[in-house]
């Protein structure tokens, strides 16, 4: 099957590609997909976008649109196509055919960046789990060079079937290879949270949106120097540190995990099942929201399902508007503490800036109220009040 550049092929021309069939939050300018494919080392040369009811059956965008686009790509150079939806084995092979150049969609971009990105040894198993369910979906008929074996008499299909199957058994065999290692690695997770639990630990998850600024928030609460920067999925491995409040007169384990996104691969979310565990096992979520990013709402919304779908949405949260030095003055809030309407429940909220370091005592301050017990009724408890849906 076709693959995304590997590194040493840098900045590969490519074309976005985004189909809107009347769905919400549809990205009409593919502003996150072309922050995802330079994440990954392609350049993007050209956005197309289109209006269909459905997808083509065969070609997904259709032939008229699949020929146009093939032209673009013959007069810019462009060697990738990129789509933001998830594409069938059957459109990816099909419009590969037609195009006469790579294809490949979001789930397969994502899990490069994961591939690229992944260090720990858990991190890295988790990303080949994830990659080899995606294959498992995209044997049939993929390689030119399946056609010559053929089927007969006493033998099962046709072409290529034979060595399909074979591909299929490896690939099977390895999953299951990669699922055993997990569950060790899972038990060694446990084995930690029980060792923190015996020392009466506070357990506090950093979540949110990719690029929100997680990183960057638990380097300055915890002076660590956990890898941050202004990019799509720039941590991937949960790191744990203790956090010291001394207004409470003890420290709390804090935790930063991977960020979420829109369209995040369900293969993904079950492969990170054990980083993401770091989450559901929390005392309390730090939701981490980009306050400059006018698109706020609905990425709190993608954080909120992934929650739920992981099975931490029950979990206590407060939110933190983070990188407030980035709002105009016209936008600044009239208090950096209030509450904030999320599912019909009035959800502290705190505005800060990990990168000025405004705010950060007010967090440290409710941070340690909740621990000792004072904010039990503050942290997401009561209905919305009218203050609730104020936003910056």
């Amino acid at each position: 099957m076709s693959s995304l550049p590997p590194p040493d092929r840098l900045l590969a021309p490519t074309i976005l590609v985004g189909v809107d069939f009347g769905l919400p939050n549809f990205d009409g300018e593919l502003e996150e997909l072309g922050l995802l494919a330079q994440s990954a080392g392609l350049n993007p040369v050209a956005r197309v976008t289109c209006k269909r009811k459905a997808p083509d059956a065969a070609l997904f965008i259709g032939s008229g649109k699949a020929d146009e686009i093939k032209l673009m790509a013959t007069q810019l150079g462009a060697v990738e196509i990129l789509f933001d939806q998830s594409l069938s084995p059957a459109q990816q092979r099909n419009l590969e055919r037609h195009l006469e150049l790579p294809v490949n969609d979001r789930t397969l971009l994502i899990l490069e960046i994961f591939s690229q990105r992944a260090r720990s040894h858990e991190g890295k198993l988790q990303v080949e789990l994830a990659k080899m369910q995606y294959l498992s979906t995209r044997l049939v008929r993929r390689w030119s060079h399946l056609e010559r074996q053929s089927g007969g008499i006493g033998m099962r299909g046709g072409p290529g079937e034979t060595q399909i199957e074979l591909d299929r058994r490896m690939i099977g065999e390895n999953i299951k290879k990669i699922k055993e290692r997990l569950v060790k690695v899972k038990r060694q997770r446990q084995t930690q949270r029980r060792q923190r639990e015996r020392r009466d630990a506070f357990n506090i998850s950093l979540v949110g949106y990719t690029n929100a600024g997680k990183s960057t928030l638990f380097n300055a609460l915890v002076k660590a120097r956990a890898y941050a920067a202004d990019q799509l999925f720039a941590t991937l491995d949960t790191t744990t540190r203790q956090l010291y409040l001394g207004e409470a007169g003890r420290s709390v384990s804090l935790s930063d995990t991977v960020g979420f996104i829109r369209d995040l691969p369900h293969g993904l979310i079950d492969a990170f099942q054990a980083t993401l565990q770091e989450a559901v096992d929390a005392d309390l979520l730090l939701h981490v929201v980009d306050a400059a990013n006018p698109n706020f709402p609905e990425q709190i919304a993608e954080v909120q399902r992934v929650l739920v779908e992981i099975g931490a949405g029950e979990i206590p949260q407060l939110l933190v508007f983070n990188k407030l030095d980035a709002l105009e003055n016209d936008r600044r809030p009239l208090q950096l503490e209030d509450t904030f309407d999320l599912a019909g429940v009035a959800t502290p909220r705190i505005f800060l800036s990990s990168k000025s370091g405004e705010g950060l005592q007010a967090l440290r301050q409710h941070l340690a109220r909740t621990v000792t017990g004072g904010a039990s009724q503050e942290v997401q408890g009561e209905q919305s009040p009218e203050n609730g849906e104020a936003v910056p």
